[in-house]
């Protein structure tokens, strides 16, 4: 299997797009599937096991939340 490259992004979705791909997340974990999305160009499959949490952070007089989707790679 080809070892992939390290990554770090953020990208930017409109409220439309976003709420589009929360709500196909979410029917995903509810129907215990994979959630396949593709971000900057690449296409990526989420494992129905996934550990799904939220983060928050508040630093110099801003906060962010995330919400985080991880797992193990092969």
């Amino acid at each position: 299997m080809k070892k992939k490259k390290k990554r770090d992004i953020e990208k930017a979705y409109t409220n439309e797009q976003m709420i589009a791909k929360l709500k196909r997340l979410a029917d995903s974990l509810a129907e215990g599937k994979n959630f396949r999305i593709q971000i900057a160009g690449e296409r990526i499959t989420v494992p129905k096991n996934a550990i799904v949490n939220i983060e928050h952070e508040r630093e110099d007089g801003e906060e962010e939340i995330e919400f985080q989707i991880k797992w193990k790679t092969e």
